[in-house]
């Protein structure tokens, strides 16, 4: 046995399933997918009981189990652990691909590992690294490869260390900046075509592995992707999980560094020579499934950051749905709540209020440049009307005559009296004086002088205050650009929801389950675009620089009730006109999802819903029976003679209308719906009891609407039977008794819906 681990590594891709239900992946691939499954909580909750391990249980001294040698045991002896792919494949399916990712990663990182060390330890992953090298060697730039023959290029080895999950993508850049045979063009073209390389391979080995598991899917569109500035953060250096709890889980795939950033080409500074830069929010754009299936998106957020938190943007047809990271869990809600750490929302907030706003008080506030500016032209003009005024009084002084006067003045006059008190008066004579102006023409002067000073002091004041107001308009516009951006990515119509038990419904009736993280528009036939942008948080709002986030996001089309965790689809069980039924409802197969339901039964606060409806004529809508539109019907099956009629009612076209469907899914409650369906040939049944007998006639009823309720009441009342018969048989007696009662008051009270109308079923069946 020492040698199967190596024999089994090379075991490439996943086969088909087997008769008896277990997934034929290689022994390792099995034993990986038990840890991961078991060591995530998420997947725990959802999937773990379908792993059925029945190997010893080893324990580390804490008692803790050691998945590591548990992994050992089963790629030693497969045959111990047990895989219920019917049962996983009733599960979300954004479920199985986050489980599916997580090992296609788990091999692309071994295969990576080994491409960068020895030729020998390259050989065992030999035929995954052709698979990947097939997928990137359209993707590169020809100075890529090295080799001068046609057909014989190789793609350069050095390129894929460029791929080592543990460097930055700092470090890449850089290395691929001096790579000399790589132009900044091929260097921009080189890392694009790895990220989408590793994004397709991961892909499609994620499809191959969902498949494997039971999941069922049309299209699946697998996305890695990162947002930040590319920096050694957090995120990569922890390159490992954390569970519900914030605890770091051990043993799960150490990838975080495989996720592609959004680049762009810049110029090259001194500083750093690098000529490739990060978005620092990345946008990936889908497509709805339409055809009248749900679309599912699932989101794993890895490389989380506490401390930031992670924002995820879906937007369709302008309204945009918001998903938070919690600041304790990776999980994602619309509950935008975050009790530390920085948000999207604050970085807006700041900038809005803060930057702009301060800037806006600055600059049109009631002591801003607009008031600064208008009350300095106010002086300004005040000044130049002084300097007119002082400037024409100037004038008028110098064209006046040049005066003598005898009269003394009135000091003269006054120190003469005062002699004359004194007793030394004199009899000297006062001199005429002549009056130039001289000393009043200087002070009119150095008034206009200081006026103009004045004048040219506002002129400066009001041409730097324009200029300050528009550097500050500029700064501005600056800031308001960067708002208008952050706000696009957050979007400009939120859609509102209301939230019950974890599961958040927005007002166009999209849902996003907060227990599995499965984001859901509801079905539609019509298929339209949308897209998922993931925000990484800048340290500051005018900040460049902001932490990294990776994303893991699944996309994947669903038929409407896939999910039930029953599905009987009973195909023309009944014979013609006739409501017996004489084949069993459950088999074997549904032994699980059976105690699934006595689960739910035996928890008392769990809520139960039943329905069921008599459909009458059913069409098929390209996925399933539905009630027809058109309510009309025929006298018979086409053919000219009986025995056409009667191949004609056999062709598969015809029989799968008269069906009947049973479903019960266990999700947050119970909920029991039954339907049955006819196809539009008449039958000439009649309802003997008269009170069906007068609903039928009132609300104008056909035979087959009455003979599709009659095999519903069947199918409730068979139902309740062999489920009372069940519980004795799966519970003890005690347990029997309890879900006994609940399903009985449940089934016991049900009407069955015809129509506008509705009768129990009991009363249908008493004829």
């Amino acid at each position: 046995m020492k040698y199967c681990y190596l024999i089994l590594l090379l075991c490439c891709f996943s086969s088909r399933l087997s008769a008896q239900g277990i997934i034929e992946l290689s022994a390792e691939e099995r034993a990986y997918l038990y840890h991961i499954v078991k060591k995530s909580p998420i997947l725990d909750q959802n999937i773990g009981r379908y792993f059925e391990y029945k190997g010893p249980m080893v324990r580390f001294m804490n008692k803790e189990i050691n998945f590591d040698s548990i992994e050992t045991i089963i790629i030693n002896n497969p045959e111990q652990l047990f895989i219920r792919t019917s049962e996983i494949g009733k599960s979300p399916k954004g479920i199985i691909a986050e489980a599916a990712n997580k090992m296609a990663l788990w091999e692309l990182n071994k295969v990576l590992l080994a491409s960068r060390q020895t030729d020998k330890e390259l050989e065992r992953f030999a035929t995954q690294y052709a698979r990947f090298e097939t997928i990137l060697t359209p993707k590169l730039p020809p100075a890529a490869f090295k080799g001068s023959d046609p057909g014989e290029e190789k793609i350069n080895k050095k390129l894929l260390n460029v791929l080592n999950p543990s460097l930055s993508f700092e470090d890449k850049s850089a290395m691929l900046a001096s790579f000399n045979f790589l132009s900044t063009d091929d260097q921009l073209m080189t890392i694009e075509g790895l990220n989408q390389a590793v994004n397709d391979y991961v892909e499609e080995r994620s499809f191959e592995i969902f498949q494997a598991l039971g999941g069922v899917a049309d299209q699946f569109h697998n996305v890695l992707v990162a947002a930040g500035d590319g920096s050694e953060t957090s995120g990569l250096l922890n390159e490992r999980e954390k569970d519900e709890n914030g605890r770091w889980n051990k043993g799960l795939p150490k990838a975080v560094g495989l996720f592609p950033y959004q680049v762009k080409l810049i110029i090259p500074e001194k500083r750093k020579k690098t000529a490739l830069e990060t978005l620092r929010f990345s946008t990936t754009d889908f497509t709805t499934a339409g055809e009248g299936k749900l679309t599912q998106l699932h989101f794993d957020v890895w490389g989380y950051n506490s401390e930031k938190q992670t924002t995820v943007v879906v937007e369709r047809n302008g309204l945009s749905y918001h998903l938070f990271g919690s600041d304790e869990t990776r999980f994602l809600t619309p509950d935008s709540a975050f009790t530390k750490g920085k948000t999207f929302q604050t970085v807006i907030n700041d900038l809005e209020f803060n930057k702009i706003g301060d800037l806006k008080e600055k600059i049109y506030g009631k002591k801003g440049f607009d008031y600064q500016i208008e009350t300095a032209k106010k002086k300004k003009d005040e000044t130049e009307l002084k300097i007119e005024k002082n400037e024409k009084e100037y004038s008028d002084m110098t064209r006046s005559p040049i005066t003598t006067s005898s009269k003394a003045p009135r000091s003269v006059k006054k120190a003469r009296k005062k002699a004359i008190k004194n007793g030394t008066v004199t009899d000297q004579k006062h001199q005429p004086k002549t009056d130039s102006g001289k000393p009043k023409r200087g002070k009119g002067q150095s008034e206009i002088v200081d006026l103009y000073n004045e004048f040219e002091f506002y002129a400066k004041k009001i041409k730097d205050l324009e200029r300050e107001k528009q550097e500050a308009v500029d700064l501005m516009a600056i800031y308001q650009r960067r708002l208008d951006q952050y706000k696009e990515m957050m979007g400009f119509h939120w859609a509102t929801y209301t939230e019950e038990d974890g599961l958040y419904t927005f007002q166009d009736s999209t849902t996003f389950d907060s227990y599995t993280q499965e984001f859901t528009f509801r079905a539609d036939t019509l298929k339209t675009p949308f897209e998922v942008r993931l925000l990484a948080i800048p340290y500051g709002s005018l900040s460049d620089e902001a932490d990294e986030v990776m994303l893991h996001v699944n996309m994947i089309d669903a038929e409407p009730g896939f999910d039930a965790r029953l599905q009987l689809e009973l195909s023309d069980a009944f014979a013609p006109n006739s409501w017996t039924l004489n084949q069993p409802l459950f088999s074997q197969n549904d032994s699980v999802a059976v105690r699934q339901l006595f689960e739910g039964l035996l928890d008392k606060k769990t809520p139960i819903t039943a329905v069921s409806r008599g459909q009458g004529v059913g069409s098929w809508n390209g996925l399933q029976t539905v009630r027809a539109a058109e309510r009309g019907e025929m006298n018979a099956y086409p053919g000219a003679t009986v025995e056409e009629q009667q191949i004609n009612r056999m062709n598969p076209e015809w029989a799968r209308l008269r069906c009947s469907q049973v479903n019960v899914t266990l999700n947050r409650g119970i909920f029991v719906e039954i339907n049955t369906f006819t196809d539009p040939v008449k039958t000439n049944l009649k309802a003997t009891n008269s009170s069906v007998a007068d609903g039928i006639s009132r609300y104008k009823l056909t035979g087959n609407d009455y003979l599709s309720a009659l095999r519903t009441a069947t199918i409730i009342q068979k139902m309740k039977s062999e489920l009372n018969i069940l519980a004795g048989t799966y519970l003890t007696r005690e347990e029997a008794k309890i879900a006994i009662d609940r399903l009985n008051k449940a089934l016991d009270g049900l009407r069955v819906s015809c129509g506008a109308t509705s009768w129990k079923w009991q009363e249908l069946l008493e004829q």
